[in-house]
């Protein structure tokens, strides 16, 4: 039954931190400028795929390329795997 889902293409997102910002602050982006983020250096990154927090890891870096080294799965609500 799960076998056609297997294939399905989702969406993931790895959010490595928010912030809020008034239309003036982000019409005066510019090349190079610094938007602070209300996540600390160092901090998990979350994995959401489709909108829903599936996992949190860090940020590596393997052979010049970012990547996300998973350290906690988070299991979304009123999926049944509790």
């Amino acid at each position: 039954m799960l076998a056609p889902m297997l294939d399905v293409v989702c969406g993931v997102d790895f959010v490595l931190g928010s912030s809020r910002m008034r239309v003036r602050e982000c019409l005066a982006l510019a090349r190079h400028g610094i938007v602070r983020l209300d996540q600390t250096a160092g901090a998990d990154v979350d994995v959401c795929v489709n909108g829903v927090l599936v996992a949190q890891g860090e940020v590596a870096v393997i052979d010049d390329n970012a990547s996300v080294r998973i350290s906690r799965i988070a299991i979304p609500e009123g999926v049944g795997w509790e």
